[in-house]
């Protein structure tokens, strides 16, 4: 098992070789942003092609990255806002759809193959499903990444008490699903 590099290390790496040091960038940081993309599109195949178009963005853009923050709080913006597009785009296409079915997320989750949560795990997750898609993002990211409010502000572009709200909201929320359930 590789050791976690630094910032400055990975960022001297990508420097040295730019192919190479990527590779370390990746694997330090590939598993939390599938699971954090994941969360927010719940099917393991688009949280790939989100992980994908995700790193594909760093890796053209990692000369533009300013060391003002932390570089997974950069990642985490980006692998965010890659999944707030997603949902976006999945959101209009069902809004086109000619056949007039309606799409449950809620489905997504019996019907994935790479799903395997309880009963009380399931529930949680259609909660979290309802969710706008901001305070998806937020949630996932203090309640399952647990991700400080400073760093969630550097990676969200919000501020600290916005978040704390929104965080707020979506506990509400879900405990309201849970208790209607």
């Amino acid at each position: 098992m590789e050791a976690q590099l630094t910032d400055e290390q990975i960022l001297e790496l990508i420097q040295l070789n730019k192919d190479g040091g990527f590779r370390s960038l990746m694997y330090q940081f590939q598993e939390p942003i599938y699971w954090h993309i994941r969360r927010m599109v719940t099917s393991h195949e688009d949280a790939n092609d989100v992980v994908q178009n995700t790193f594909i963005k760093v890796y053209k853009n990692i000369e533009k990255f300013k060391k003002d923050s932390k570089l997974y709080t950069w990642i985490y913006r980006i692998a965010t806002n890659e999944s707030l597009t997603f949902l976006k785009k999945r959101k209009n296409k069902r809004t086109e759809a000619i056949d007039g079915e309606e799409y449950s997320l809620e489905n997504v989750l019996s019907s994935d193959p790479y799903f395997d949560g309880n009963a009380a795990e399931i529930v949680l997750q259609k909660a979290i499903l309802l969710l706008p898609d901001k305070q998806k993002a937020v949630f996932n990211l203090r309640y399952f990444d647990e991700m400080s409010y400073k760093d969630m502000s550097a990676s969200l572009g919000t501020s600290v008490g916005a978040l704390k709200a929104s965080y707020h909201h979506a506990v509400k929320k879900i405990e309201d699903y849970i208790n209607r359930y």
